[in-house]
């Protein structure tokens, strides 16, 4: 199994740099999923992905830790 850092980018205006965060995390709470990422691997190759939302929505109702190549 490999590793990876997955970042998401929101410019947000505030007053104080934990203000931004919880704004961030209001925006999110809100269920407003992102859907653009950036993916840095273990050799710190950086990509930017786009996800498709039905593809997304679909994997992500599967149950991944039941696959045996998980464990």
């Amino acid at each position: 199994m490999h590793k990876y850092t997955v970042s998401i980018t929101r410019e947000i205006e505030a007053d104080t740099a934990e203000e931004a965060a919880l704004l961030m995390y209001q925006e999110l709470a809100k269920g407003q999923v992102p859907d653009s990422y950036t993916v840095i691997d273990e050799a710190k190759v950086t990509a930017e992905l786009k996800l498709d939302r039905e593809k997304a929505d679909e994997f992500a109702s599967i149950d991944h830790t039941a696959d045996p190549g998980n464990w």
